[in-house]
């Protein structure tokens, strides 16, 4: 018998797929709705680093799945594309010298060749990429959309800021005081910025979440990121230095007005506009430095629960409004100017962190809960009855809140309010490498949008991209491109130089591979109407805020203007689970780094190793742990099949796992198999009928049984256990002196999705001419998967005492009956009452005796 040839076969099949244009979807309309499948993958940031074996295990997830939707009768569309701006292109460019362009069309060159390589059944026709002008036209045209409708706005404000990136960065981009790209420590700064009122939509972000088929996980991490809270707004009005009202007020939020009584000082953030008018000249100079060093602070650092409160008195008083007392103002950097309004009333007596502060200042603690402790040693963080409060005294937490709210809108000082932890999407970038904003500021005009038929406003050609750290963009030093006339007035003007963020091009590029090539519209309503919304995306939970949240906002406002007719884009998110690698490995028993182990990790070097040490050597891949698996490496060495085979055999595909090379070569042990099954002669048996050789009835039993698991296990995207029940089915089919033409053939045909080269190269060597991609999806009589007998489990009080063989669906009384004929079962019923009989019907019998 011939080797399985995968070096020749996979190039093959490769170039017919491309030449063919196989998988090239249309707008065809004799498929029903219900039968369009708009199935998607996270599309890759193509890095100089190219793939590594994690990346293509969502894109084989759901290339197998649209494989058996097309053999199904689906209309499937299949996109990818590269999501090329942003920073890390930029950085590198900068590192190497290289211009990010140039090294952007290199690493798509390479990650195309890649994915080729591993046969996906993508629509290359469709592939988009965000840093070309034909694309980012409509990315400028979008944004436009958000600046007419008011959702798009300029302003000074102190923002989240990279002093290695040296750009501004969103709230979603930073986690835990880092920056998300290059994990420098982020300070804050202000300077100006174009900012997108995501908050306008935050109430229906959080509420069309709930019609959404998205992991739990996923739907919770939005809602707290979104953090939807109803409360109180209430004013408090700044005093005078003899006590008098002023015109200044201080607006806070509280979810607690009810202890508005034990309210005895407000703290403002260090960045609150306020703050000129209630610094008094004796503490100007302590709040301006204290200003300056609370600027230097990270948010994480300035919110540590742990950390030693700090803060400074702005040398005026408020009033509270409940009572007419005084009360200092101070400010303190534990007040953040992005959550709520930037100001809070502090109640000591039961808030830990106001607590502190009050015995640090030595500030008034009045108790307004009954609490079990003397809240002048520590604060009572729990509910109790309302002391001290005067009209809410003896009520409970919701009776005083609502008293509270009827009289402070009585009193017209608050009122009922819904609060959102989501801030505004601080959108500009001081960068290069990114699309340009498509505005122009004019002296006598203001900003004024370029207009829609001058789009692409084109990134321009420059030697220089590095980024200046003064808070503008590499563009403002290029005074050909920079300096313009006005669009509206036709005098001098200068256009907008900062750019926009990654995320602008990536939050709308499932709607621009249903009309890529269109240079009228970013899409066209009917090629829109047919394909949207997104029935499956598949992609990691990295992007389980930004991207995804971003994407659903966008989309929203693209809803409301009428160029979309879904409210939402993802119908269906699954996430997949992370392949992990060995950073490290053991040599005499000391670990050391992989580079450092001259045979690779192979599955075998483990077994010995306990739970705790493996999390310990367990990690993500990364370039710096030296613990990358190359996917080109693993495709020369056993063929892309095989790769694709093994990444849905590690187990199941929301599930982390370790990639373990020992692994990929059972997986191509097995296909070897299968070729190997392919050689034996071919049969014109006919299966459907009475068969007397019991191998080939005990085979089409398993072959019944496999085409049935592997339709159930492909619809719902378990693949792992798919593969599980083929590999038994070959072990079966290889006893066999020859196979049944008619059972391989059909075998061949759910094999397809999972190993497509091999799929059709068994496909053409049945003597079938066309590619098996649209063949009709296999059938078989339910019959003859059902098991001849079933074993039946006898159990005496919850304890198993015997089992014995019965066939399928055999009636209750005879199961009873020959229960409790067994030798098992009779020392434990015999001289005993017998309760209840309990039985589960071709599972058990459990017989409950005294």
């Amino acid at each position: 018998m011939s080797k399985y040839p995968f070096e020749s076969i996979e190039p093959k099949w490769q170039k017919y797929w491309d030449e063919h244009k196989t998988f090239k979807a249309t707008e065809d309309e004799k498929f029903p709705p219900e039968k369009r499948m708009y199935v998607l993958d996270m599309f890759p940031y193509p890095s100089a680093a190219g793939l590594h074996v994690g990346h293509p295990e969502g894109y084989t997830a759901t290339d197998i799945y649209c494989r058996y939707l097309r053999m199904n009768g689906y209309n499937v569309l299949h996109p990818m594309g590269y999501d090329a701006f942003g920073l890390p292109a930029e950085n590198y460019a900068i590192k190497t010298g290289t211009h990010p362009k140039t090294t952007t069309n290199a690493n798509i060159e390479h990650f195309t060749q890649q994915i080729k390589s591993l046969g996906f059944s993508y629509d290359w026709d469709r592939c988009v990429s965000t840093c070309e002008p034909d694309y980012y036209k409509w990315t400028q045209w979008i944004f436009l959309q958000l600046y007419k409708k008011g959702l798009a706005y300029e302003a000074q404000t102190p923002i989240n800021w990279c002093p290695s990136c040296m750009t501004g960065l969103a709230n979603e981009e930073v986690k835990d005081g880092k920056c998300d790209r290059c994990g420098a420590e982020v300070t804050h700064k202000t300077i100006r910025q174009w900012i997108l009122k995501i908050t306008d939509y935050a109430d229906r972000l959080d509420a069309d979440l709930e019609g959404l088929d998205w992991p739990e996980s996923v739907k919770a991490m939005q809602h707290n990121w979104i953090g939807k809270s109803t409360g109180a707004e209430v004013t408090f009005t700044v005093a005078d230095k003899d006590g008098k009202p002023t015109d200044n007020k201080l607006t806070v939020y509280t979810t607690r007005c009810d202890t508005l009584f034990g309210a005895t000082y407000m703290v403002v953030s260090p960045e609150h506009k306020i703050i000129p008018e209630i610094t008094t000249a004796e503490q100007a100079d302590a709040v301006k430095a204290y200003q300056e060093a609370a600027a230097k602070k990270s948010d994480l650092e300035r919110t540590d629960l742990a950390k030693d409160k700090t803060g400074v008195f702005s040398g005026s008083y408020a009033i509270n409004p409940v009572n007419g007392k005084l009360i200092p103002i101070w400010i303190a950097d534990y007040v953040l100017i992005s959550y709520g309004t930037g100001a809070i009333m502090a109640v000591p007596a039961h808030d830990d962190r106001d607590w502190e502060f009050a015995k640090k200042f030595n500030l008034p603690i009045i108790e307004v809960l009954k609490s079990e402790v003397d809240v002048q040693t520590q604060a009572w963080t729990q509910d109790g009855i309302h002391v001290n409060s005067e009209f809410l005294d003896g009520l409970n937490k919701a009776d005083a809140i609502a008293k509270m709210l009827e009289f402070l809108e009585e009193k017209k000082i608050g009122r009922k309010a819904i609060n959102y932890k989501l801030r505004d999407w601080v959108y500009s970038r001081q960068r290069y490498w990114g699309e340009p904003i498509p505005l122009v500021h004019c002296p006598d005009c203001g900003t004024v949008p370029v207009p829609e038929e001058e789009l692409p406003l084109k990134l321009p050609e420059v030697k220089s991209y590095q980024p200046t750290g003064t808070g503008e963009s590499p563009l403002a030093a290029i005074d050909e491109w920079v300096n313009c006339k006005c669009p509206k007035c036709g005098k001098p003007a200068k256009r907008e130089t900062n750019t926009m963020p990654q995320w602008g091009g990536s939050c709308w590029y499932y709607l621009r591979y249903l009309d890529p090539h269109n240079d009228k519209q970013f899409c066209a309503a009917d090629k829109e109407k047919y394909w949207m919304p997104v029935d499956l995306y598949i992609g990691g939970a990295e992007h389980a805020v930004l991207h995804l949240l971003y994407a659903r906002f966008w989309h929203k406002v693209l809803y409301d203007i009428g160029v979309v007719s879904t409210k939402e884009p993802f119908q269906r998110l699954v996430n997949q689970g992370m392949i992990t690698s060995f950073a490290f490995q053991r040599k005499n028993k000391t670990l050391v780094p992989v580079d450092e182990v001259e045979q690779r990790e192979d599955g075998k070097y483990y077994e010995k190793a306990t739970n705790e040490e493996l999390e310990q050597i367990v990690a993500k891949m990364s370039k710096s742990l030296k613990n990358v698996v190359n996917p080109d490496d693993e495709i020369k060495a056993y063929g892309a099949d095989s790769v694709r085979m093994y990444e849905m055999f590690m187990g199941p595909l929301t599930m982390s796992k370790p990639w373990a090379t020992q692994g990929i070569v059972g997986i191509h042990r097995f296909l070897e198999k299968v070729w190997s099954v392919s050689e034996k002669p071919m049969a014109d048996i006919d299966i459907t009928g009475k068969l007397e050789d019991k191998a080939l009835i005990s085979a089409r039993k398993t072959f019944a049984q496999t085409i049935k698991k592997v339709t159930d296990d492909t619809a719902t995207l378990n693949f792992n256990t798919a593969i599980s029940q083929m590999m038994i089915f070959i072990n079966e089919l290889s006893k066999l002196p020859e196979v049944p033409k008619a059972m391989w053939s059909d075998f061949v045909k759910v094999l397809s999705p999972y190993a497509p080269h091999l799929g059709e190269e068994l496909w053409e060597k049945l003597g079938n001419k066309e590619s098996i991609a649209y063949v009709a999806w296999p059938t078989v009589n339910a019959d003859f998967a059902k098991d001849d007998t079933k074993q039946i489990v006898v159990m005496v009080n919850g304890k198993k005492r015997d089992t014995f063989e019965a066939a399928p669906g055999t009636a209750d009384d005879v199961l009873k009956e020959t229960a409790f004929a067994r030798d098992g079962v009779k020392k434990f019923t015999d001289g005993h009452e017998v309760v209840k009989v309990i039985i589960v019907k071709d599972k058990l019998v459990n017989i409950v005796v005294k």
